[in-house]
């Protein structure tokens, strides 16, 4: 589980507005966050296969986030994964 201030920081990273906490660009950088979170713990516990399936369904998740930014705007898909060191 991903620790509240590690949320807020990537939250605060990509925010485009003060209230911001819900777009698209937001979502990818908790997304992110979570996912090197998951990967580490599996790093350790390789048999974990629940994390594992948890771990495809958040980058599936920021897949289609990233897919909606880059319909979107092209630009701002590119600037995005290269905050985020996205590859």
């Amino acid at each position: 589980m991903i620790s509240s201030e590690k949320k807020q920081a990537a939250i605060k990273n990509t925010q485009l507005h003060k209230n911001d906490t819900g777009s698209a660009a937001t979502q990818v950088a908790v997304a992110t966050e979570r996912i090197k979170e998951l990967t580490e713990h599996l790093k350790v516990n390789k048999k974990d296969f629940a994390a594992r399936r948890g771990l495809l369904q958040q980058v599936g998740k920021r897949k289609r986030f990233l897919k909606y930014i880059a319909h979107k705007d092209g630009q701002a898909y590119l600037d995005l994964k290269k905050k985020l060191g996205i590859r």
